[in-house]
C-alpha cells in the first residue's frame, strides 16, 4: 500500500517537474536555514554542560545600590566564600577565584595564558579531570600550579611529562607543576588554562581579607539535598551581617544561567543570550513557514490541472481519504528530497556561517540527534505544507470535474492571495529590521567617544615593566614611528576599578555615586586623544601629584555650577585637590552613558600600556619598531598587542550578529517568496494565455500586457507593505528600548523597504509577464 502511494506520488511529481523543483528548492532553503539556526542554538544551550555538577554549582554576584538604583557586579568581598562555607549548612564547597593573565617560561620557550588563582575547592566544584597528578594533592604546596593539557604541551612538549617540573611565571616566580587536567571545551563561560593557589595571589594584601573591597569571583557548590530558596535567602543576608556599613547583598546564580541569562537590571535577571536564542528560533520558524506557504500556493494554483485526475480517481472508486494520503505523500517526498538537498547546501554554507558567528560548528550527520531533527523538520514541513492542498484537491466533485466545469473555488484564490501577502509581509519586516539594526550599530559607532581609537595599540604589562616605562617611552618616541605612550590600570573601553564614598563641597550629596578610577601616567591624555577642558594635566613628578586628581566632565557637573578647579574631593582620610577636568568619554556599555571618572597620577597600579603611532607611518613599520624596543627591555615577554579600534568594534558583536543574520534571513525570505511568486506568475500567464492572445491580435502592446499581468501581484505586495509597517515599527521600538543611546525610527526606512519589495516583486513577475506577452498569439489561439 505505502509503496503504491509512493509510486503514484513520484509519477505525479515527474509530470510537474517545474513546480516540483520550485517547491523542493524553496523547502530546501527553509530547512537549511532552520538547520543552521538549530546548530547555533544547540551550541548556545550546551555552554558549561561539560561540568558534571549542573544542579549544584552557582556563581555568587553582588547587588549594590548607587543613587537609588541596584546594579549587579560579578565581584565579591574576599572573605565571603569562607564565611558562606562556615555559616550556611547547604553549601558544601566554596572558593574565591581571580582571573589573571601571566607569562609562562620554560627555558627559551615563553607563552602568555589566562588562568585562575583559586582555593582548593575550585578543583572539586568544577570536577576537573586530571591526566597527571590528582585533585587531592594538587594544592598542598602553596607554590603549586595545575596546567591544562594544551598549556603543558606548549611549555614542555607533547611527549614530555609536566608533573613535578618547574615553570617560571611573570619572569620572577617559580611554580611547581602538581597536575595536568583535560582541556576545557570552547563552550564554557569562565575559560582558563591554569589554576594556582589563591594564597599566592593574595600574599601580603590585607585588604583582600576584609569586607568593603569587592574583587573576587566566588563559586559555591550546594549539597544535592539543599533547598535553593533557603540557601539563597541566607546568602543574601550574609554581607549585611558581616559588614553593617553596607546594604549590598550577594545571591546565587546557577551555572545553567551563566551564559544565557547574564543580563541584570535593577538587581534582577532580565535576559542575556537567551534573547537571541529565542529570536533566532522564531526566525527559523518564520523561514520554514514562508517555505510551507510557498508550497501551498504552488500546489493550490495547479488545482485545475489536477482536477481531471481527482475526478477520474474518484469515479473509479478512490475515497477522499486515499486521495488525501496520496497528496500528503507527494508533499512528504518533496520534503525529504528538499532535506537531502539541504544537506548539500549545509556542507557548502556552514563554513561561511561559522565565520559570521565566530564558532566552529559541524554538521555532525553521525549524531543521531541531528538526523532526528533534520528528518523531523522534513516531516513537519511536508505534512504542514501538504495538508491544506490535500484537503482542497480531494474536495473536488467528480461530476463537475468530468463535465469540464470550472473547479477553482473563490476561497482557494482568497487564501492563496492571503498567503502571498503573508510571505511578503514577513520579508518586508525583515528588510526594515535589517536597516534599523545597521543604523543602530552605526549610530553608536559614530557617536563622540571622547578619545581617538585609531592607530592606538593596547598591550598588557607586568609590574616589573613599570620602573622601566620612562626609558621605554623615550626610545619608542625616538623611533619616529610612535607619537606617544602611556600606562593605565585598565583598558580604555572597560569599566576598570570603581568605588564610592567620596565627598565634596557643593552640588548634590553624592557619597553613593559610583566613580571609576584611572591610575595613569602624565602622557595618558595626549596619547589617547582625551581633551582637558578645564585646568591642567598632571606634571612629570608622580610624588608631587599624589595630592591631586583630575575628574571627568560628568563628575564636575555633579559638583555644581561653579568651577571645580581647586575643589577638594575626599574619601575616608584622604583629601585630593582637583586640578583638571577631562571631557566625558565612552567606556563600558557603548550604548549607554558612562560612570564619572577620577584620574590619579599613580602608575604603580598600571596593567596596560597604550601606544599611539604616528600618522603616515605604515603600521607594519611602526609595529616592527615597537617590537624592537620592547624586546630590548623585556626579552622574555612575547610581543602581544590589540588595536583599540578592533576592540571597539568587538563591543558590537551581538548587535552585528543580529544585523548580519537578519540580512541573510531577509534575503532568504525574499528568495523563497519570489520562488512562489515566480511560480504563480507562470501559472497565471499559462491560464490567461488565450486572453493574452486575443489582446495581442486586437493590438495590445507588450508593456500593456505586462502591466495587466503584474498589477494584481503588485496590489498584494502593496497590502503587505501596509501590514508590515506597524508590525516592524512595534518590534523595532521594543528592541531599541534596551539601549539608552539609540536612533529614532525614521519614516523613510519604511519607504525604502516598501520600494525595494515592489521592485523585487516586479522583477520576479515581469519575467513571466514579458515571456507571455512576446509569445506568438497563434500558438495560444489555435484549437486542438
Amino acid at each position: 500500500m505505502i509503496i503504491n502511494y509512493i509510486k503514484i506520488a513520484f509519477r505525479s511529481l515527474l509530470k510537474n517537474k517545474g513546480y516540483s523543483f520550485l517547491n523542493i528548492f524553496g523547502l530546501a532553503i527553509g530547512i537549511t536555514c532552520a538547520s543552521l539556526i538549530f546548530l547555533w542554538v544547540e551550541d548556545e544551550l550546551s555552554f558549561n554542560q561539560s561540568f558534571a555538577k549542573q544542579d549544584e554549582v552557582y556563581y555568587v554576584p553582588t547587588n549594590q545600590n548607587y543613587e537609588g538604583e541596584w546594579r549587579t557586579f560579578y565581584s565579591t568581598p574576599g572573605p565571603l566564600a569562607q564565611d558562606m562555607l562556615n555559616e550556611i549548612p547547604g553549601i558544601v564547597r566554596a572558593t574565591r577565584s581571580s582571573s589573571e593573565e601571566r607569562l609562562f617560561a620554560v627555558g627559551d620557550n615563553s607563552i602568555t595564558r589566562k588562568g585562575r588563582y583559586a582555593d582548593p575547592d575550585f578543583l572539586d566544584i568544577f570536577s576537573l579531570k586530571f591526566i597527571e597528578g590528582n585533585r587531592e594533592d594538587s594544592f598542598v604546596n602553596p607554590e603549586a600550579i595545575v596546567l591544562t593539557q594544551e598549556t603543558a604541551e606548549q611549555l614542555f612538549g607533547k611527549d614530555e611529562k609536566a608533573l613535578g617540573k618547574v615553570v617560571r611565571v611573570s619572569n620572577k616566580d617559580n611554580y611547581l607543576v602538581t597536575g595536568v587536567i583535560e582541556n576545557l571545551p570552547k563552550n564554557v563561560s569562565f575559560p582558563f588554562s591554569w589554576v594556582a593557589p589563591f594564597e599566592r595571589y593574595s600574599e601580603g594584601a590585607q585588604w583582600m581579607t576584609e569586607y568593603g573591597s569587592n574583587f573576587s569571583d566566588t563559586f559555591v557548590e550546594l549539597s544535592p539535598e539543599a533547598n535553593f530558596e533557603t540557601v539563597d535567602t541566607q546568602v543574601r543576608a550574609l554581607i549585611g551581617k558581616k559588614a553593617e556599613f553596607t546594604d549590598d547583598y550577594a545571591f546565587l546564580h546557577s551555572i545553567k544561567d551563566w551564559h544565557l541569562r547574564s543580563k541584570f537590571e535593577g538587581g534582577e535577571i532580565v535576559g542575556g543570550r537567551i534573547t537571541y536564542v529565542r529570536l533566532f528560533m522564531i526566525i527559523a520558524f518564520i523561514i520554514l513557514l514562508i517555505a510551507c506557504i510557498n508550497f501551498m500556493n504552488l500546489s493550490t494554483a495547479r488545482s485545475e490541472k489536477r482536477a481531471n485526475e481527482v475526478g477520474v480517481r474518484k469515479a473509479m472508486g478512490s475515497s477522499r481519504s486515499r486521495l488525501i494520503t496520496q497528496f500528503i505523500s507527494e508533499a512528504l517526498i518533496l520534503a525529504f528530497i528538499a532535506a537531502a538537498f539541504s544537506v548539500l547546501l549545509l556542507a557548502v554554507l556552514l563554513p561561511q556561517f561559522n565565520l559570521i558567528i565566530e564558532k566552529d560548528l559541524s554538521l555532525g550527520l553521525t549524531n543521531p540527534v541531528h538526523i532526528f531533527v533534520l528528518l523531523g523538520i522534513a516531516i513537519i514541513c511536508g505534512v504542514f505544507a501538504g495538508l491544506y492542498p490535500a484537503f482542497y484537491l480531494s474536495s473536488f466533485k467528480p461530476v463537475e470535474v468530468l463535465k469540464g466545469l470550472k473547479v477553482t473555488h473563490g476561497s482557494a484564490s482568497f487564501i492563496r492571495k492571503g498567503l502571498v501577502v503573508g510571505q511578503f509581509t514577513i520579508s518586508i519586516v525583515f528588510i526594515i529590521f535589517t536597516i534599523l539594526v545597521y543604523q543602530q550599530i552605526q549610530h553608536a559607532k559614530n557617536r563622540e567617544l571622547g578619545y581617538d581609537k585609531d592607530q592606538l595599540l593596547s598591550m598588557r604589562i607586568d609590574r616589573d615593566f613599570i620602573p622601566k616605562f620612562d626609558l621605554i617611552q623615550q626610545e619608542l618616541i625616538r623611533t619616529g614611528s610612535v607619537h606617544n605612550a602611556t600606562l593605565c590600570n585598565s583598558k580604555i573601553l572597560s569599566s576598570g576599578n570603581n568605588g564610592s564614598g567620596f565627598r565634596w563641597k557643593g552640588g548634590t550629596d553624592t557619597e553613593d555615586v559610583l566613580l571609576s578610577f584611572r591610575n595613569v601616567t602624565q602622557s595618558f591624555f595626549e596619547t589617547t586623544g582625551m581633551e582637558i577642558i578645564e585646568g591642567k594635566g598632571f606634571s612629570n613628578n608622580v610624588e608631587a601629584d599624589s595630592a591631586y586628581v583630575m575628574i571627568s566632565e560628568s563628575l564636575a557637573k555633579m559638583m555644581g555650577d561653579e568651577n571645580p578647579i581647586g575643589n577638594i574631593i575626599s574619601r575616608d582620610e584622604d583629601n585630593m585637590e582637583i586640578i583638571g577636568v577631562v571631557k566625558d568619554y565612552v567606556y563600558g556599555d557603548m550604548f549607554d552613558s558612562s560612570d564619572p571618572v577620577l584620574f590619579l597620577h599613580y602608575p604603580n597600579y598600571a596593567r596596560f600600556m597604550f601606544i599611539k603611532t604616528k600618522d603616515g607611518v605604515p603600521i607594519d613599520e611602526a609595529l616592527s619598531d615597537i617590537e624592537a624596543v620592547l624586546k630590548k627591555h623585556n626579552p622574555a615577554y612575547p610581543f602581544e598587542y590589540t588595536f583599540v579600534d578592533e576592540a571597539f568594534n568587538a563591543k558590537f558583536k551581538n548587535e552585528q550578529l543580529v544585523g548580519e543574520l537578519s540580512q541573510i534571513f531577509a534575503m532568504l525570505a525574499i528568495l523563497i517568496s519570489c520562488l512562489g511568486l515566480f511560480g504563480l506568475a507562470a501559472y497565471t500567464a499559462e491560464q490567461r494565455s488565450k486572453e493574452i492572445g486575443v489582446r495581442k491580435v486586437l493590438g495590445a502592446s507588450v508593456s500593456g500586457i505586462v502591466k495587466l499581468l503584474s498589477k494584481d501581484f503588485l496590489k498584494l505586495v502593496g497590502i503587505s507593505i501596509l501590514i508590515s509597517i506597524p508590525i516592524a515599527w512595534y518590534a523595532a521600538y521594543n528592541w531599541l528600548q534596551d539601549y539608552a543611546y539609540r536612533i529614532e525610527i525614521n519614516w523613510w526606512i519604511f519607504v525604502i523597504a516598501g520600494v525595494l519589495a515592489i521592485l523585487i516583486a516586479l522583477a520576479t513577475v515581469s519575467f513571466q509577464a514579458v515571456k507571455a506577452a512576446i509569445a506568438n498569439p497563434v500558438d495560444s489561439l489555435k484549437t486542438e
